[in-house]
């Protein structure tokens, strides 16, 4: 063939192309070239072939300029070579390539808050391996990601090489971290009826504070944002605002990428209240008036959601109670926009007749299947109810095994069967935690834990810990089954052995036992639990009345404990039943709980008695929204049977009962012992009270005020006879404190200081005007 040459044009262009890189594509002359023959050059891993396949030129055939063009794109983006030249020289194409280096090593500069290895896993680029520029730019690029999902927007990433003999390089990361890239300020526009401060508490996104280094931070995380428009939703409809909607969220950096700027839009709509309650029946021979019986909605209240959902699970329960399958319950409602209310109504309608064909499972790899399932109340065959499955997806989504639940349906086999597909995401369900505490009466303590909630998938929860204190131990082992022979009732089976020496007193005691017992639910808020319990309770080192040779002082504890020194085994039966509303949450502004348990010991055993005890207690934030009220009232009795009197270990101290005291405090005290030290009682009560409100400080900063106000009282000795024959004063007397407390929520842990201040008292107790406690996990 002829010898074919490229214009100089052309040339050039080749050329500029080799220099440049790949390049859009540039019409070359209409010229046509004949090659009959290859030839490559510089080429040293990368065989011909491979470089003749990427040229795809025909031989011995017309070749235009716009093909030849074509064919070095072709080279040039194979990403292989670092330079590509093509030229003619007569019949003969000459390709000379330059081959990317080998990287010889990869290093990483800057890097403080991620190590070499975390960065290692992300990049791509690896030792041994063809340099490529674009891959390390991709590299680049995910060390960024890595360090935004950490708060680090401002981080840059510049990928370097070093050239190295034998066509090798380094490849350097230069990172420059920046600083975190905090949440500066979090905004609301269109709200009325709450202040930004309020609904910034109820957002998971938190705003960084003045002190931020000290006190706390949060980054900003797109996956919240939905979280937080869902947060919102709920706070406001469940206080009445039925219309209300986030009509946009607007996230900003700013310029620096050193901060962000979160503003919510929102539309707040009127308050309503319910107006008219009814409820109707579309369904033949279905009446109404059963189902109006499990009305929880009533006239007057706020509108609230989680009401009209309660009640329409409760209708249909009744439903299914009745046998009358596909049966819905339909809320409608009306507004009336004139006075703010609505009226509600609850159609029972005719449903279609669907059944489920089968529950699939997928994505558990250590929680057995059975552990799923027994939160579906629907089995293979029963009858398709859609709000059944979203109640199994929530009960499933509770229990903390999973990341996420979803539990979807799609069409079974025939029109009448569909399919639940229920696709779980584990995750870790065990830790293990350190922590410390600090007591002004009781020292500085360590604790440590080992839990797991799904043992061996299995959904048993097992508990050890152990804590240690400057005068006591604890220790102890729990294990939990939940579903006791597949039903929804609980077993329980807990060890102990904790000591005392010479805590606040002038005797050590032990305790070693262990307690079983099942827990079932009685109603919706209600559950029961019965229990047996074994343990050895031992009084020891009582010092007893006697004269230092050397001083010539009395010295020892009352005669009342040095005779009910010894170890005592207590065999007792006892029940417990628990109210607490917070179950059905149909109230979000107040809480209930009741508690009423007793032991009846004496089945075996050194004790005979039974021992009473009850609770009650309410929290609501129905006087203002972001002001906590708490009121407790407890009490209990110890009565001693077969005229036998009570041992120390078998009363109560009042510890922990009533603020501005210290341990062993209060009660009964034997004056005329030199020891002094507290008898306990047969009977106890104690009234707390207090109030949590926020201080004026930024909501970040995790900082509350309050004020408490106690009273209470221990009393009541089967035997009085104290020292010297003396008897000892056990009569009811009122004991009352008011005082101050800090809250603060500090990155080591939550933090109270108690200033109380004892205002009735007898002078022999102990008062203790300042108690700061902590403690962190870590």
């Amino acid at each position: 063939m002829t010898d074919g040459k490229l214009g100089k044009g052309a040339l050039a262009l080749i050329s500029a192309l080799a220099l440049a890189g790949p390049v859009a594509m540039v019409p070359m002359p209409a010229s046509a070239y004949v090659f009959n023959n290859v030839r490559i050059e510089g080429n040293q891993r990368i065989e011909p072939q491979t470089i003749l396949s990427f040229l795809d030129l025909p031989r011995g055939q017309d070749v235009s300029g716009g093909q030849l063009n074509a064919a070095f794109q072709r080279l040039q983006n194979s990403g292989l070579f670092e330079k590509v030249e093509l030229t003619p020289s007569g019949s003969t194409l000459v390709v000379t390539v330059a081959e990317y280096p080998t990287i010889n090593t990869i290093a990483f500069e800057g890097n403080k808050r991620l190590k070499d290895d975390n960065l290692n896993q992300v990049v791509q680029s690896k030792s041994r391996r063809v340099y490529s520029p674009a891959q390390a730019e991709a590299d680049a690029a995910e060390i960024s990601k890595v360090y935004a999902s950490q708060g680090r927007l401002a981080a840059r990433v510049d990928p370097k090489i070093i050239r190295r003999s034998g066509n090798r390089v380094d490849l350097v990361f230069e990172i420059r971290e920046g600083d975190v890239t905090e949440i500066e300020r979090i905004g609301f526009v269109g709200n009325r009826a709450f202040s930004d401060q309020k609904l910034r508490n109820v957002l998971q996104t938190k705003q960084a504070g003045l002190l931020r280094t000290f006190i706390k931070r949060d980054t900003f995380s797109p996956d919240r944002l939905p979280v937080d428009e869902k947060l919102l939703t709920d706070f406001y409809r469940s206080r009445g605002y039925a219309d209300f909607k986030v009509q946009a969220i607007a996230p900003e950096v700013a310029r620096e990428r050193d901060a962000f700027y979160i503003t919510f839009q929102i539309q707040e709509g009127p308050r309503y209240t319910f107006r008219n309650i009814n409820t109707v029946s579309e369904v033949p021979g279905v009446d109404a008036a059963d189902f109006q019986a499990q009305n929880r909605v009533r006239p007057g209240a706020v509108y609230n959601p989680t009401s009209i959902d309660t009640t329409i699970r409760r209708m249909e329960a009744l439903a299914i109670n009745k046998g009358l399958n596909f049966v819905s319950i339909e809320p409608r409602i009306t507004r009336n926009m004139r006075d703010q209310t609505l009226d509600l109504t609850f159609a029972l309608t005719r449903g279609p007749r669907v059944f489920v064909e089968r529950i699939d499972i997928e994505g558990n790899t250590t929680t057995l299947d059975e552990v799923i399932r027994r939160q579906f109340a629907t089995v293979e065959g029963d009858p398709f109810n859609p709000r059944e499955i979203r109640n199994s997806a929530e009960r499933l989504r509770a229990l903390g095994y999973f990341a996420d639940v979803q539990a979807e349906s799609r069409p079974g086999s025939s029109a009448d069967q569909v399919i639940v597909d229920v696709n779980v995401e584990e995750q870790p369900t065990g830790s293990l935690s350190f922590g410390v505490s600090y007591g002004v009466s009781t020292g500085v303590g360590f604790n440590a834990s080992l839990a797991e909630k799904n043992f061996l998938g299995r959904g048993q929860e097992l508990n050890l810990s152990f804590a240690a204190g400057s005068d006591n131990q604890s220790s102890g082992i729990t294990f939990v089954e939940p579903y006791f022979l597949g039903r929804n009732l609980k077993a329980r089976a807990q060890v102990w052995y904790n000591t005392t020496n010479r805590y606040n007193s002038d005797y050590n005691t032990r305790s070693v036992g262990l307690q079983t017992g099942f827990e079932f639910p009685v109603s919706e808020n209600g559950r029961l639990e019965l229990r047996y319990k074994l343990s050895k309770d031992t009084l020891f080192d009582v010092d007893p009345i006697e004269v230092d040779s050397e001083s010539g002082e009395l010295d020892g504890s009352s005669p009342i404990l040095f005779r009910e020194q010894g170890g005592f085994f207590t065999s007792a039966l006892g029940y417990t039943y628990g109210y607490d509303s917070r179950i059905t949450g149909i109230d979000p502004l107040t809480r209930y709980r009741l508690r009423l348990s007793q032991d009846f010991a004496g089945l075996g055993g050194d004790v005979k008695s039974v021992t009473t005890s009850v609770y009650g207690g309410v929290e609501s934030n129905a006087w203002r929204e972001n002001v906590t009220f708490l009121a407790e009232l407890e009490g209990g009795a110890v009565h001693m049977l077969d005229d036998e009197s009570t041992r120390f270990l078998d009363r109560y101290t009042g510890n922990g009962k009533i603020r501005g005291f210290e341990p062993n405090g209060l009660g009964p005290r034997d004056l005329y012992a030199p020891n002094e030290d507290a008898l306990g009682g047969n009977y106890f009560w104690a009234l707390r009270t207090e109030v949590r409100f926020p201080l004026g400080l930024p909501e970040e900063y995790g900082i509350q005020g309050g004020l408490f106000a106690d009273a209470g009282s221990v009393w009541g000795l089967d035997d009085t006879a104290g020292a010297y024959g003396n008897e000892v004063d056990d009569g009811m007397h009122v004991r009352a404190a008011v005082g101050a407390s800090l809250f603060w929520t500090t990155p080591i842990g939550p933090l109270r200081f108690n200033f109380a201040k004892a205002v009735v008292k007898e002078d022999y107790d102990l008062d203790q005007p300042f108690d700061l406690t902590i403690s962190t996990k870590f």
